[in-house]
């Protein structure tokens, strides 16, 4: 008898997605590696961008303004990014956009993840009307233009930090509201959800003990496969002036403001276009990687 098989078979069902992850650690692609880094220095930037930045990232100089990035000719290593229009260095600016994208980017795929996945238990619990229902507000929301709505909403309602905040977090929930009533329709009939109802286990403890592990997995990809979506959502309104607005600055608000410089300071543009296009990459390249290190069928 192997040690596997003394391990009990919901434990063995649980953890086997999450030990062909950390198998697959031992052989990621440099890609994979480069990914990670750059993800978790952008995490370390939201954490701890207020004791990073060089400068107050509202601190103006206009003796040093349109200071070019090292090492162009007529930069300067107090400004290694350059400064921008009104002599605010560039560094610290980037570093505080970074932070309040990334916070906004995460909290709004957080609670999108939340709504989703509650409904999506809910549609399979309930069934009758209920599944119908939501199924039907799934099926609204993704035929809907989100973008467009949001822009529709915020031109209505004006520039609210609250509003922007609730579509955030509205946007993406259908995709996991239908993954999640897909995956728990399907656990509800395999043999350790049974065997627990059979126990006598309220629907409870079934879904959050049992089914809600085991569906693990395909949430996560899920997640990631939002991410990047979320925070192009949030890049592109605050590029529009509809998002973050000054004095707080973002990574799409940096990005409106240099656009009409892209001749005369094209750092100004380029810097931040550049932090949202690796970081949403970075996102991508992680999620396909979790995706064929939980799927046993694309193991090889």
């Amino acid at each position: 008898m192997t040690a596997e098989a003394n391990i009990p078979a919901r434990s063995r069902t649980i953890s086997r997605p999450f030990v062909w992850m950390l198998s697959g650690l031992r052989r990621m692609p440099l890609l994979v590696t480069l990914s990670i880094a750059f993800l978790t220095l952008m995490l370390v930037v939201t954490v701890f961008g207020r004791f990073l930045q060089p400068y107050a990232f509202e601190q103006i100089d206009l003796l040093a303004r349109m200071k070019p990035p090292a090492p162009l000719e007529g930069f300067t290593w107090t400004h290694p990014l350059g400064t921008d229009k009104l002599g605010r260095d560039l560094l610290s600016r980037l570093i505080v956009g970074a932070q309040t994208s990334m916070a906004l980017t995460l909290l709004g795929t957080v609670v999108g993840a939340i709504i989703g996945i509650t409904l999506g238990f809910v549609a399979a619990h309930k069934g009758r009307w209920w599944d119908e229902a939501i199924m039907a507000a799934v099926d609204f929301q993704a035929a809907m233009p989100w973008f467009i709505v949001a822009l529709a909403v915020l031109a209505f309602m004006g520039n609210s930090m609250i509003v922007f905040l609730m579509l955030m977090g509205l946007y993406g929930w259908e995709g996991y509201a239908r993954i999640t009533r897909g995956l728990v329709l399907s656990a509800r009939e395999q043999g350790y959800a049974l065997a627990v109802h059979g126990l006598g286990a309220t629907p409870r403890w079934i879904y959050l003990r049992h089914v809600l592990p085991n569906i693990a997995g395909p949430l996560l990809v899920q997640l990631t496969i939002n991410f990047p979506s979320t925070i192009l959502f949030e890049t592109s309104l605050s590029f529009l002036g509809l998002g973050i607005r000054p004095p707080m600055t973002s990574l799409g608000q940096m990005l409106g403001e240099g656009r009409d410089y892209l001749i005369s300071a094209w750092w100004l543009a380029v810097v931040p276009g550049t932090v949202i296009f690796l970081t949403t990459l970075s996102m991508s390249i992680l999620g396909d990687w979790l995706r064929a290190r939980l799927d046993p069928s694309l193991e090889n």
